[in-house]
């Protein structure tokens, strides 16, 4: 007896989109009750894979809440980029004293955004003012501060 690859596979066919249509009339009923929109997002969440994402938003928007009032008035969050925080402080001073401090806002961090990866901490000072553009300047010169040296 010959086998008909094609009616076979035409049955197969058949039979699916049956199944499908459905599974679709079934979501159809289902989708057209009313839910709640924390559960649809919740639900939108897990499918993309966003946990992550969504938990280093919250450490650049919770940075207050983690770090405290104090610190945070003077640093703020600016990339986290392979599990590497970059924070820019207010002044060196406060530059030298996060670094001393390293190590405990790091576990601050970690226990606060446990979603968000964040292994190490890289604190800059804040941007200096450059010295090679204005009206007093000389090409190929350091700028005011090569007068005392």
């Amino acid at each position: 007896m010959k086998r008909d690859i094609a009616r076979e596979l035409f049955r197969s066919y058949r039979t699916g989109s049956r199944k499908r249509k459905e599974v679709l009339q079934e979501e159809r009923v289902d989708l057209g009750d009313p839910q709640k929109i924390s559960n649809i997002l919740h639900e939108l969440i897990e499918t993309r894979d966003w946990q992550k994402g969504i938990a280093e938003g919250n450490l650049f928007t919770d940075w207050r809440e983690i770090v405290g009032a104090e610190i945070a008035d003077h640093s703020s969050p600016i990339t986290l980029y392979e599990g590497k925080l970059t924070i820019q402080t207010s002044s060196t001073a406060w530059s030298t004293q996060l670094r001393l401090m390293n190590d405990q806002i790091l576990r601050k961090i970690q226990q606060s955004a446990p979603g968000a990866v964040v292994e190490e901490l890289h604190i800059i000072g804040p941007h200096a003012p450059s010295w090679k553009r204005g009206l007093r300047t000389i090409r190929g010169a350091q700028g005011p501060r090569d007068t005392f040296g």
